[in-house]
C-alpha cells in the first residue's frame, strides 16, 4: 500500500500537482517510517512548494535512514542553497559526492556553492562606505526587506515539547523543555541560520524543531546540552545584533548604535523645485514635542528604560541585557562591574513570592 501511494505521488510530481504529491508521500511514511526513499522524495516535493526548511529535515532523515542514498544528499544541499545555507549545502554535496563520484549533478552544484561563498566572502571585507546619519538618539533599524524573503512553511502541528529562549550580545541561548530524555536521543545539528533538533520518544512520533533562525549564526562555536528537565542549546551569534524573535522574518533587528566620528557632518542637499525647509528646525521641534510629552503607566515605565539604554555606553547596555536575563525580568542594573562577575539572583517585589517552576 505505502508503495502505491508512493507511485501516485511520483505521477502527481511529475504533473506539477507538487503538493499533493507531499500529501501523497506523507502517507505513505504513515505506512512505511523506515523508507528513506520516501523522505528524500518528498523533500524534493516540498522543495518544488519553497517549503526548504521541510525539505532539508525531510533529506537529514533520509540521510539517517541510509546514509549511502546519493538523492537525499543532493536534495538537501538544493534545500540549503535556496536558504543561502551554502556551507551546510557544502558539507551535504561534498559526501554526497564521496557517495556517487559519478554523479555529475553534484560538481555543478559545488561549483556554485563556492562561487556563492566566495561571493560572501568578498562582502564581508569590502570597506563600509561612508554614510551620514542624522543626529537622532534613535539606533538605527533593519527590518526583514533587507533579505531575501522565504516563504513561510505551513503551520505545524502542536509540538509535544515547549521551548524558549533569551539572549544576551553574544548569544541565544534556546530551551526545550522535555523531561527524562536519554542524551542518545537527542540530535542537535547547526547551519549558518538554521537549527535542527529532533528527539526520539519512545513510542511517538519523533520531535522536530527546525526553524530558520532570525539571524546568522557560528556553528562551530555553537554547543547543547541534555540536562535531566530540559535540552539546553547555546547559538553564538555571527553579529552582535539583537534578535525581536527567535525565528526569521518575525520582528525587527535592533542594530548596535554606531561609532560616529565627531565633528560636524554635512547634511545632503538633494535637487528640488520646492521650497526648501530647514530641517534642524523641523528635527529639533521633534525632539522637544517628544520630551515634552507625558505619559503614564507602562508606557512612561518603557520610555524611561528606553531612554537610559539609549544613552548609556557599551558596559552599561551589558550590565542590563545580563541583569535583566539572568533574573528573570526582576533586576536591572546598569553597573556591569557589580553584575558582571556573577549570576544575578532573582529578586521579587515585596510581597510577592519567586516560584520554580518544575517541567
Amino acid at each position: 500500500m505505502a508503495k502505491e501511494l508512493a507511485e501516485k505521488a511520483k505521477e502527481a510530481f511529475l504533473d506539477d500537482d507538487f503538493d499533493v504529491a507531499v500529501d501523497l508521500y506523507s502517507k505513505a511514511i504513515d505506512l512505511d517510517p523506515s523508507c528513506a526513499a520516501f523522505f528524500a522524495d518528498r523533500a524534493q516535493a516540498n522543495i518544488k512548494t519553497l517549503n526548504f526548511t521541510e525539505a532539508v529535515a525531510d533529506a537529514n532523515k533520509a540521510i539517517e535512514l541510509e546514509p549511502t542514498l546519493a538523492k537525499a544528499y543532493l536534495r538537501k544541499g538544493t534545500a540549503c542553497m535556496k536558504l543561502e545555507e551554502y556551507t551546510t549545502a557544502k558539507a551535504a554535496l561534498e559526501k554526497g559526492a564521496s557517495v556517487a563520484p559519478d554523479e555529475s549533478k553534484f560538481k555543478k552544484m559545488l561549483d556554485e556553492c563556492n562561487l556563492r561563498i566566495a561571493e560572501e566572502e568578498k562582502d564581508l571585507v569590502q570597506p563600509m562606505p561612508p554614510t551620514t546619519l542624522p543626529s537622532s538618539s534613535t539606533a538605527p533599524l533593519a527590518t526583514a526587506a533587507d533579505t531575501p524573503p522565504v516563504p513561510s512553511p505551513a503551520a505545524p502541528a502542536k509540538p509535544m515539547f515547549r521551548h524558549e529562549f533569551y539572549q544576551k550580545p553574544e548569544e541565544v541561548v534556546v530551551t526545550v523543555f522535555a523531561k527524562g530524555i536519554p542524551k542518545q536521543n537527542v540530535n542537535v545539528e547547526f547551519g549558518d541560520q538554521i537549527l535542527s533538533v529532533v528527539i526520539e520518544v519512545a513510542g511517538e512520533e519523533a520531535y522536530h524543531f527546525q526553524p530558520r533562525l532570525f539571524g546568522k549564526i557560528i556553528p562551530e562555536k555553537c554547543r547543547y546540552e541534555v540536562l535531566s528537565t530540559k535540552v539546553e542549546i547555546r547559538l553564538a551569534k555571527a553579529e552582535i545584533i539583537t534578535w525581536a524573535s527567535l525565528e526569521y522574518g518575525k520582528g525587527q533587528t535592533l542594530l548596535p548604535k554606531p561609532n560616529v566620528a565627531s565633528g560636524v557632518s554635512q547634511r545632503p542637499v538633494y535637487p528640488s523645485s520646492k521650497p526648501g525647509k530647514d530641517w534642524d528646525k523641523l528635527e529639533a521641534e521633534v525632539k522637544k514635542q517628544e520630551k515634552d510629552e507625558k505619559l503614564d503607566g507602562d508606557a512612561a515605565m518603557n520610555k524611561f528604560f528606553s531612554d537610559i539604554y539609549q544613552s548609556a555606553d557599551e558596559d552599561m547596555r551589558r550590565a542590563m541585557n545580563k541583569s535583566f536575563a539572568e533574573s528573570n525580568g526582576t533586576v536591572l542594573s546598569t553597573n556591569w562591574k557589580e553584575v558582571g562577575t556573577k549570576k544575578v539572583e532573582s529578586t521579587p517585589p515585596d510581597g510577592m513570592e519567586l516560584k520554580k517552576w518544575e517541567y
